[in-house]
């Protein structure tokens, strides 16, 4: 397929291809930005900077640490941490090593961690004292023999670090009681391995890089193996697109980035974490932006320009008092993720920052981004964009053959960044890879002649009421227009008469909003059966980690 239509959409100096063989590895990537930039700030975490050099001593030190442990090539390391230094100081660490990098969710039951540590085979596990609890419920039923075990103070400085995870235990007691006997303490994992000597391997861009888990909401969890040549190919694409606005930093600011999204998700991961090593940037981690007040403080002490984030975030953060605290004026590029971006939460954000929301798409499957919008956007779309450099992107009938303009298809992928398949799971690969390298993501889309990609929904997330297909985005898309709304979830429930209903929950924005004023609102922007029968009231969302509404428990909720 040579056919590229979205090119001509592409910003001024931004590449139709980028070339994924630039460094041989990850590491390769590392060690020239750890040399390049040694004296400049890597990461900024509660008022504490860490050097480029900093993070290249001490993950030199972290992969002597696992090689001692009698760790090769090939073996798989969890990693269980919240946005801290300690995730890239260990995430470096296990890459120069040889090792493969299983990013798992803090946020896991102890049925969730047993099975993405049987599944990967994890023989290592580097995991925040917070979540040690977890870990000991489930612990002898995984292949784990050796425990690193992190507390959020431990690279503040021996002051500060002492007074944070005393808050952290005894004042906010955010670390359950556990019993790990035979854990080392991260500190004193890097003080041994700085005696080591690293031995580093040969490491080829066809070596697997990391295990990214995907949701669980589409069945059981299975690992998207990706690659060194993967994630790099997805680094160089985000900054060849980024860059007709970053460019606009001036000399004497290093780039910077506001690391609000987890980093183990492959989103924060890329964007943020190994965008910001290539580019040398400096990365400001936040530990919990569901903490909306301490998110903004921390903001309002730095100059930023670049912030990824789910519309969840965005909006919060917009409808917060304490957003005029913070100075938004050096903001170049928002860039939404993760799910769809609102029209009327892209209208507040542009409003409020003079920065617009450039909605992208992507899986981690793919490492993470396929498309978005242009950078240079001045405003909102409705559009996931277009492809990103290297990157294709068609529509599948259901019987895999390519479909025509402006009818609805599922999105299939090709490009350098795409994963080499899931782990040990050939069967579930051979269901989303065609013979020819399309990977086939499940989402239901359109495309206009420009090559702008809009996304319809998910197949499984489709409402049927009386033959007719509704799609939840866009009953949302017009819920949130509604100025009492703050945030809102369409979903199907079944029905009598029609086969499934729409349902539509609201989270107010205003105490007043009532059910006839919706009802009234969705009755002139929708037909008849695209209308919601149930409207329901709620006071919060039932969320992932990373922000995304979990329809599946609002579908399972009686009114």
């Amino acid at each position: 397929m040579t056919d590229r239509p979205w090119l001509s959409s592409y910003p001024e100096g931004v590449p139709a291809d980028i070339d994924a063989t630039r460094y041989a590895s990850l590491v390769a990537l590392m060690d020239e930005s750890f040399s390049k930039y040694a004296d400049r700030t890597a990461y900024s975490f509660m008022g504490k900077d860490v050097r480029y050099a900093d993070v290249d001593r001490q993950s030199r030190a972290f992969a002597g640490y696992l090689q001692g442990l009698g760790l090769v090539k090939g073996d798989r390391v969890a990693v269980m941490m919240p946005n801290c230094p300690q995730y890239p100081i260990a995430v470096a660490g296990i890459l120069r090593a040889g090792l493969i990098l299983v990013n798992v969710n803090p946020l896991y039951t102890p049925r969730e961690l047993e099975h993405q540590l049987q599944d990967s085979g994890a023989k290592t596990i580097v995991i925040m004292e917070n979540f040690a609890a977890t870990l000991q419920h489930c612990l002898a039923a995984t292949p784990v023999k050796h425990i690193v075990l992190g507390a959020m103070g431990d690279r503040l400085g021996l002051l500060k670090g002492t007074i944070v995870n005393y808050v952290v235990r005894k004042v906010k007691k955010l670390v359950p009681a556990y019993a790990l006997p035979d854990a080392v303490r991260f500190n004193a994992a890097l003080s041994r391995g700085a005696g080591q000597e690293l031995v580093s391997p040969s490491i080829a861009s066809d070596d697997v890089a990391v295990l990214q888990y995907t949701g669980g909401t589409t069945g059981v969890s299975k690992g998207a193996v990706l690659l060194h040549r993967n994630v790099i190919a997805n680094v160089l694409q985000s900054e060849a697109w980024n860059d007709p606005v970053m460019q606009q930093v001036p000399a004497n600011e290093q780039p910077t980035s506001v690391c609000a999204l987890p980093l183990y998700h492959i989103f924060a991961f890329t964007v943020n974490m190994m965008l910001g090593l290539r580019t040398g940037g400096k990365v400001i981690l936040i530990p919990n932006p569901r903490d909306l007040s301490a998110t903004l403080k921390e903001l309002s002490n730095h100059t930023f320009h670049s912030f990824p984030a789910v519309n969840t975030l965005f909006n919060g953060l917009a409808n917060h008092p304490d957003f005029g605290t913070v100075n938004w004026k050096n903001l170049k590029v928002s860039v939404g993720g993760g799910m769809a971006v609102q029209g009327a939460v892209a209208k507040l954000w542009l409003e409020k920052t003079g920065c617009p929301i450039c909605e992208g798409y992507g899986l981690s499957e793919t490492s993470p981004s396929v498309s978005c919008n242009p950078t240079t956007s001045k405003g909102y779309t409705g559009t996931i964009g277009v492809p990103l450099p290297s990157t294709f992107m068609t529509l599948l009938d259901d019987d895999g053959q390519p479909i025509g303009l402006g009818l609805p298809g599922e999105i299939a992928i090709k490009g350098p960044q795409v994963m080499a398949g899931y782990w040990q799971r050939p069967d579930e690969t051979a269901k989303v890879m065609t013979p020819d390298g399309w990977f086939k993501s499940g989402d239901i889309g359109v495309v206009d002649e420009r090559g702008f990609f809009k996304i319809v929904d998910r197949k499984k997330d489709m409402i049927l009421v009386s033959g007719f297909n509704v799609y939840p985005n866009e009953i949302e898309d017009v819920a949130a227009l509604i100025p009492g709304v703050l945030e809102c979830a369409a979903v199907g429930v079944a029905d009598d008469k029609t086969g499934e209903a729409v349902k539509l929950v609201i989270v107010k924005k205003d105490p007043a909003l009532t059910e006839a004023q919706v009802r009234d609102f969705c009755r002139e922007n929708l037909t008849g059966y695209k209308r919601p029968k149930v409207i329901e009231f709620r006071n919060d969302m039932p969320k992932t980690p990373v922000g995304k509404i979990l329809r599946r428990e609002l579908r399972d909720v009686k009114k």
